[in-house]
């Protein structure tokens, strides 16, 4: 192709694997995947997540970065490529990778804001705030616990619901524009400062996992954590929704049909081989997943020993006052033998303190499952409090997570601008006006994220935004060229030989009746769910309850699916109009 001589590319290979990793493997295989592994059963979710791993994630990363080497464009410039009726593809692409940098670059701002607090004498998120007397912790704040409040109420600063808002939190709008502004450094000119940063963003967070991992091990109770971990529930396999989460978490942590994929590879050589590399990415990928499960569980283990031994000690201490019992004569050890003694030989007495009577019980604390931000700025901010040294671990821990979200979000600012400078109206504007261009209107947008109602608005990007729209687009991309395009043309003259039985078959029949099941499960799931839900922050009860968006909610909700999946029948509408004027002229070169 004439245009594909003059295009930008990697320096080498490794830079655009280095690229894809820094991409693929991002804040969803530390707080996501732990999650799913502790909610299905441990060591199980292992074996449907593998086999998900070979008949879905690697045949459709494979098929993504073709598309791009293929066809030397971006998402739009690719599939119009292909056929002026399939651009609408792309451009869903594009308006779901928007989507996604509007709300993703606030959870950097947010690693921004903890790694700043990181460097206080006393971590803030460690104790209470004084209430108005200041003689005692705030009320709030003492039945939230305090890595809760510090998140809820410090950082976010959140409203009781999405109907109430208020002004912009200063602190949080200056660190989304430091989160931009360093985005807009990393891909100022294109892929020439893209590959150089990602040797960086793609190596770092490993040392700090590795770091962690070592630190992890050796805290008290971490062997409990990982026990449980690879402890399988094989019950669970019987669950549909184990298999349904497992193919879920493959198709999200790969990052496929937001055109990322697509723009990375279109830098890439006509010939290079793409096979071999989507293999080394997605692997790669996976085997983070696990090992940053792994760091996550030893902590979990040690957070929650650390509990279960707490509560052991007051329900030592109010025996030992009850009861008058000495202290060399009750233990941690031995305290929950004494509460069934106690019971049996002085009910009476018992009974007026049962309400005080705690459940101590390590499994529960183990099995309490949290994702996502939870799990991100609460229960490792908890954790790391109890840890000597905590500023350290602190500041190692939210560096990690900005170097994940800023390696994602290269590639999800890719996805917009590469099909943008595709375009022949924007070729004479230069790289650095256009990137910036870009990185202003996602910052302006982005700022509703700071408000105090806007933790509501970023739940309700991340549950909408891009799931249904993906699943779609990426079940027109498998069969668009496994059965209108053609696999044989498609990819044969890149590699020199045609694919092989294996990608053959993902693509002609399991990789789409995985898609189709997917799809079928989010429909009847949305539907049989009812109102849409997000949890809202109770000052008085000092936790998250489950609250019914509103009208304007559950009407935006449909806006942002309806947006991006109605741009397929509606530009395939413009270009069969077009092609009925015989006026009508390109807009790619």
């Amino acid at each position: 192709m004439e245009k594909g001589a003059a295009r930008a590319e990697w320096d080498s290979p490794v830079q655009f694997i280095l690229a894809c990793v820094s991409y693929a493997v991002g804040l969803g295989n530390v707080w996501r995947f732990p999650y799913l592994c502790q909610m299905h059963g441990g060591g199980g979710f292992l074996i449907p997540y593998l086999l998900m791993l070979f008949l879905e994630g690697v045949p459709l990363f494979y098929l993504e970065l073709a598309i791009g080497q293929k066809m030397r464009q971006g998402s739009i410039g690719a599939w119009t490529a292909i056929s002026p009726y399939l651009g609408g593809v792309g451009l869903a692409s594009v308006v779901t990778s928007l989507y996604l940098c509007l709300y993703y670059n606030i959870i950097n701002g947010w690693s921004f804001w903890y790694l700043f607090h990181s460097f206080q004498a006393v971590l803030p998120w460690s104790t209470c705030p004084l209430s108005a007397n200041r003689t005692e912790p705030l009320e709030e704040c003492r039945v939230a616990t305090p890595t809760q409040y510090f998140f809820y109420r410090e950082t976010l600063n959140i409203s009781p619901n999405i109907e109430t808002n208020g002004g912009i939190h200063t602190g949080q709008a200056l660190c989304l524009l430091l989160a931009w502004v360093m985005t807009y450094l990393f891909i100022v000119n294109g892929v020439k400062s893209t590959g150089k940063v990602v040797y960086f963003t793609a190596t770092f967070p490993y040392i700090v996992l590795t770091v962690y991992l070592i630190r992890g091990v050796t805290l008290h109770g971490a062997v409990n954590g990982i026990t449980y971990m690879f402890t399988p529930k094989m019950e669970e396999l019987a669950n549909p929704s184990t298999w349904i989460n497992a193919a879920t978490q493959i198709f999200f942590s790969l990052g496929l049909g937001f055109g990322s994929l697509i723009a990375f590879s279109s830098y890439n050589q006509y010939n290079n081989n793409f096979e071999r590399q989507a293999i080394i990415v997605s692997l790669i990928n996976s085997g983070t997943s696990i090992f940053a499960s792994i760091v996550t569980f030893a902590v979990y283990g040690f957070k929650a020993t650390v509990n279960y031994e707490n509560c052991l000690d007051r329900l030592r201490l109010l025996l030992m006052n009850t009861f008058n019992l000495a202290e060399d004569v009750i233990s941690q050890d031995n305290v929950l033998d004494w509460v069934e003694k106690l019971n049996t030989s002085y009910p009476l007495e018992f009974a007026q303190i049962a309400d005080k009577v705690e459940t101590c019980d390590l499994t529960k604390e183990l099995s309490t499952a949290v994702e996502g931000t939870g799990l991100a700025f609460i229960v490792y901010s908890e954790a790391i409090t109890n840890m000597p040294l905590s500023q350290l671990w602190s500041v190692l821990y939210f560096f990690m997570l900005l170097l994940l979200g800023m390696g994602s979000m290269l590639g999800n600012v890719t996805a917009i601008i590469t099909p943008i400078k595709d375009f022949k109206m924007f070729s004479g504007i230069s790289e650095e006006l256009l990137n910036g261009v870009v990185c202003i209107f996602c910052l302006l947008l982005g700022l509703g994220f700071t408000t105090p109602s806007g933790n509501y608005w970023f739940t309700m990007f991340n549950d909408y935004g891009a799931t249904f729209s993906l699943l779609f687009i990426v079940l027109f991309e498998v069969v668009t060229v496994s059965y209108i395009y053609g696999i044989k043309r498609y990819i044969e003259d890149m590699l020199g030989h045609p694919p092989n039985w294996y990608w053959k078959i993902m693509w002609g029949g399991v990789s789409p009746l995985l898609l189709i099941a997917l799809l079928i499960f989010y429909i009847i799931n949305y539907i049989r769910g009812g109102t849409p839900t997000y949890q809202a922050w109770n000052q008085e009860l000092g936790q998250a309850v489950v609250t019914e968006y509103p009208v304007f909610g559950q009407v935006f909700i449909a806006l942002l699916i309806v947006s991006s999946v109605s741009c397929v029948p509606m530009t395939a509408l413009y270009a069969y109009c077009r092609r009925r004027r015989p006026s009508a002229t390109a807009v790619y070169t």
